[in-house]
């Protein structure tokens, strides 16, 4: 790998924020990390109230070391859209890491890139890997050859370490983890729905039940799409 290593996180209308913020402030610590915010057309794009402008056109990015895709509940209406999924599959054939935060595994998925590989997921939305033909991993980082895939939202943290360890060494990354105070000590045990108690857990099964159903059907279509250009391929 040269001295400077491209990431390139591709946005999208309904993204997570902190599904790529939170990668993107640590690798942007990482010596030789040159980090690239993009989307179609270079064009605005609203997160969680905020506004993220001044982005990289994803068309006109030629190639990178390192896609991450990042989650959120726009993920299913990225995953149709054809424009964009074809700069996912024609950056992630190139990338030496191809990896992804969150429902950002679907999206890599749905381009037809981690077929017969593991991946990690949210844990409310895993099992839409395995329409793509792949592996569900329930580890809060996976690792899959090349493929590195993060967990929900916060898993980003600690994705971000496992890859920067991996590209730049094991003392950038910690150092980065020691200058950003990265030291979790939550004041609830529950992050995950096996450790979670039972009316809690619930509760956020009810607030996410109003999604349960379309995104079903997008994966779906999604995983049909896949499968019909692989058998014209």
């Amino acid at each position: 790998m040269s001295d400077i290593c491209r990431i390139v996180f591709p946005l999208y209308e309904g993204v997570t924020q902190l599904d790529f913020t939170a990668p993107h402030q640590f690798f942007n610590r990482m010596p030789g990390a040159r980090t690239v915010v993009a989307s179609m057309g270079g064009r605005d794009i609203e997160a969680d109230g905020l506004v993220f402008a001044r982005l990289a056109d994803l068309a006109a990015v030629e190639a990178c070391d390192v896609l991450c895709v990042p989650g959120g509940f726009g993920t299913t209406a990225a995953m149709l859209d054809e424009d964009f999924m074809a700069q996912i599959r024609r950056l992630g054939g190139s990338a030496r890491y191809v990896t992804s935060v969150c429902t950002g595994s679907l999206i890599l998925a749905a381009a037809g890139l981690l077929q017969g590989r593991k991946a990690a997921c949210h844990w409310a939305w895993r099992d839409l890997l395995t329409l793509f033909g792949v592996e569900v991993d329930e580890a809060r980082v996976s690792r899959d050859g090349n493929v590195f895939t993060g967990g929900g939202v916060t898993a980003g943290l600690d994705f971000a370490l496992v890859v920067g360890a991996e590209i730049f060494g094991e003392q950038a990354a910690r150092s980065v983890q020691l200058g950003l105070e990265y030291a979790p000590s939550p004041p609830f045990v529950g992050g995950r729905p096996e450790e979670a108690p039972a009316e809690v857990l619930a509760r956020v099964r009810q607030m996410m039940a109003a999604a349960v159903a379309d995104r079903q059907a997008g994966a779906e279509e999604a995983a049909r799409r896949l499968k019909a250009a692989l058998a014209t391929a």
